[in-house]
């Protein structure tokens, strides 16, 4: 196949780059540029996309043997990804910009033109694996369950998928992935992997976000309405939050509030005990297969509410107007704009936006 291997600058994509061309593929690697700030640098494990990793990946390149080219996606990074970042937070809701990343940047923007110029598919470091049934391509997860990412691949089509590559899917552990770069050369071999937001490199996402919204004092208020505290902007706040929320007022029980709902039209923040966190339904609108479509409406499955977080059995129904999911068990602080990942075993069957939640807990608790 002729295959664009999306090189990241770390030892992952590097690695599927280079197990891509041993395959006997015609490959050729490409860097997104996703930030214009020419001064972006790397810390340590924190930060992505950054000047560093382009040349990382250059000379990972090199070495194999490829040609090599650097696409400016900071544009559509910036409309897509960041710009879908802030709105969120702004209605109340807890966004996962990877997600957005591979839905629309990886495996939209940069697939579409690797299409477009010939390609048959796109190369990533991703640890998820493919398994081609009668029933059509399906979307597993990788052999490693410590690193596997199939969740944040869980927004991918079944055309995407028909075009995508994922060799480390079958790679028992990082360790091996590490020891095969170190083999090969590659100098990114023991480079840290990258955490939190790659576009708020110092981890300050408070801080991130006033600077783009600014602040609005507003209430913070208990369950049954009455005042506690207050804050300086709504968007600062997730559903699960304990630590900062500098609340005025102890609860009765002298235990611990946990923010549990965030209301932006009236700028407030609900609190109350952590056992109002509990979760016994979820629902959302906006839903895509990653694959063939379920052929009943209901089903049992298991869903999975974070990267990696364990997955929990569940009940989930189709309709036109949605998926719901009923957990058998309830589930621990959940917030609207968060995607919850259906699976069946290992296969990924599908995803959701989030943005409607029931409380295990009566109001009054």
């Amino acid at each position: 196949m002729r295959i664009l291997a999306a090189m990241s600058g770390g030892v992952d994509s590097a690695v599927a780059a280079a197990r891509a061309v041993e395959d006997g593929h015609d490959v050729v690697g490409v860097h997104l540029a996703l930030s214009r700030a020419g001064g972006t640098l790397r810390t340590g494990s924190r930060g992505c996309c950054t000047i560093e990793d382009a040349l990382d990946a250059r000379r990972a390149a090199d070495l194999l043997g490829i040609p090599f080219y650097v696409w400016d996606f900071s544009e559509r990074f910036r409309e897509d990804v960041i710009a879908d970042f802030v709105s969120e937070y702004q209605a109340g809701r807890t966004p996962n910009p990877c997600m957005r990343c591979n839905e629309k940047i990886k495996f939209a923007a940069l697939l579409e033109r690797a299409i477009e110029l010939g390609f048959d598919a796109v190369c990533t470091g991703h640890y998820a694996t493919l398994i081609d049934t009668p029933a059509g391509l399906e979307l597993h997860r990788a052999a490693d369950n410590a690193k596997d990412q199939s969740y944040v691949l869980g927004v991918l089509t079944a055309e995407q998928l028909a075009h995508t590559y994922f060799p480390l899917g079958t790679t028992p552990s990082k360790a091996v992935v590490r020891a095969e770069a170190a083999d090969r050369g590659l100098t990114v071999a023991q480079k840290p992997d990258s955490h939190d937001i790659c576009f708020i490199p110092d981890g300050d996402t408070r801080g991130w976000l006033a600077e783009k919204v600014g602040t609005e004092t507003g209430d913070i208020v208990d369950r049954a309405g009455s005042v506690v505290g207050s804050h300086e902007g709504a968007h600062a706040f997730t559903v699960g939050q304990r630590r900062g929320l500098k609340l005025g007022v102890p609860a009765a029980d002298g235990k611990p509030r946990f923010v549990l709902e965030v209301r932006p039209v009236s700028n407030t923040v609900v609190v109350g005990p952590k056992e109002a966190l509990a979760i016994r339904e979820i629902a959302g609108a906006r839903f895509s297969w990653a694959g063939a479509a379920p052929t009943a409406q209901e089903f049992d499955c298991h869903v999975q509410i974070r990267a990696h977080s364990e997955p929990v059995t569940a009940r989930a129904s189709v309709s036109t107007d949605g998926v719901t999911v009923i957990p058998d068990e309830p589930l621990d602080g959940v917030a609207p704009g968060q995607t919850a990942v259906l699976y069946i075993g290992t296969r990924v069957l599908g995803q959701f936006t989030i943005d409607r939640t029931v409380s295990a807990v009566p109001v009054d608790v």
